[in-house]
Order: structure tokens, then sequence, then C-alpha cells
């Protein structure tokens, strides 16, 4: 179903002709102890995204996964999150000339879902500085690199030609600059001499399945702090995973 046109409701129960039909906010304010909401956006398969539902639910968090969205009708982590019973919605980035239209209607559809947290897994949009700064504070972004290095694309070839001897990935809070903000969590792999991008990728991500769901899992639990840019373990949980 079309919503003005440019955003479609879709998923495992109902089409919802309103999205607050699909995710109803109750106006209560949040009290330590409520269910709180987490909004997923992704761009394909979103590997991340099936790792943070997974967990979600293996560990059952005081959460709930409100809505995975996309910006591509094609994404097949929709697919995957509608088998799961989690309401989904497109918003496609091609219906729109700028990119603060897309981002306008993008803000609307994810607030209808009452998000507590916006996740990006994969989600492969430039964003405005007006929708960066309406979710200040409760978005999160994984990035394939240790930041503040390799900020961008192509981040593991430019970790083997730079000789690195660690590379790994960063979930932080999403600021205006790309690729950067207050810390969460790192992981760090070693490169190795045989390494290409693809297989230090591999390895990588699957350090990603891992701190990313960590990640959320302290967010939701309140177990974060940030003070003067950077971000502590409350309880003083290590911030670093070393893989293989």
């Amino acid at each position: 179903m079309m919503i003005d046109g440019k955003c479609r409701i879709v998923g495992a129960g109902p089409v919802f002709r309103d999205v607050k039909q699909a995710c109803p906010d109750d106006g209560m304010p949040y009290t330590l102890g409520r269910m709180k909401n987490i909004v997923i956006l992704i761009s394909g398969r979103g590997s991340n995204m099936e790792a943070i539902v997974d967990t979600c639910a293996g560990e059952q968090w005081p959460a709930r996964i409100a809505a995975v969205i996309s910006n591509k009708a094609s994404a097949s982590g929709l697919q995957f999150a509608a088998g799961r019973g989690i309401p989904t919605a497109v918003v496609d980035h091609k219906a729109f000339d700028t990119r603060e239209a897309f981002d306008a209607e993008l803000a609307r559809v994810i607030d209808g879902f009452s998000p507590d947290l916006v996740v990006l897994a994969g989600f492969m949009r430039i964003l405005t500085e007006g929708f960066v700064r309406h979710f200040e504070g409760r978005m999160l972004n994984i990035h394939p690199s240790l930041l503040p290095a390799f900020p961008g694309l192509r981040t593991h070839e430019r970790a083997i030609e730079a000789g690195c001897k660690l590379a790994g990935a960063t979930v932080h809070f999403v600021t205006p600059d790309l690729d950067h903000g207050p810390i969460v969590a790192q992981a760090a792999v070693p490169v190795l001499n045989s390494d290409t991008a693809d297989s230090l990728a591999a390895r990588v991500l699957t350090q990603e399945h891992l701190i990313y769901p960590r990640a959320v899992r302290w967010f939701v639990e309140e177990a974060l702090q940030l003070q003067g840019g950077r971000v502590t373990h409350k309880q003083g949980a290590t911030q670093l995973l070393i893989g293989d």
C-alpha cells in the first residue's frame, strides 16, 4: 500500500493504512522497565539487523523491534523482518527531488513508530544535518573501521594498503559529520599477511554481529553515559572486543 504515493507499509500481518496503526503510540512517557522501541534502517540484506533482531529475542531485552525501514523495496532484509512479524516500511529515495525532502519523509515515517532508538544497519544514504539533529543522542551506526581511521568507503582495502596490523569496526552515535561521533564500542581483528579486502571484511563482519547487538542492548538498558564526547559503560563493561 502506498502512503502519499511515496511510502508503503508492509509486513507479516495486515497492511496498515497509517503508520500509527502499525505501531500505536499510547502517549505514555518512558519509565524504567517500559519496553523501548527500536527502529532499524537498512538498504540491503541487513545482516547486522538480523543479528540485532535475533539477539533481542534470544536475550529478551526490555525492547521490541518496532519496525525495519528501507529506502529500497528490493532490500532482502525486509523479507527477514516480515518473517519475524516485524512491521516494515519502504521510503524510496528516488521518489524525492532532494535529500532534504527524502529525509523529512523518512523522519515522519520513523516517528510514526515512536522510536527510542534508531539503528543504521547498512543504510546507504548520507543523512542531512536536520535529520541527524532530529534523532540526536538516539541514533547509532556501525562503520567497518577503527574510527577515526578510514571513514568513508573501501575501509578494508585502505587498511591493508596502509600496512595496518589491526582493523575492525566501530559502533558510534551519529553526528552530522559522516562516520564520526562518540564511540560506543569497537572490535578489532589482526590484519593477516594473506588478507584480501574480502577476507578481512568477512572476519570484521563476524565481530560486527557481536558488538552491534551488545551496544544496542546497552542503550536499551540505559547503561551508557555520554560526557564530553566520550561514551562509557556505567558498570565498567569492556567496550573493546578482540577477535581472530
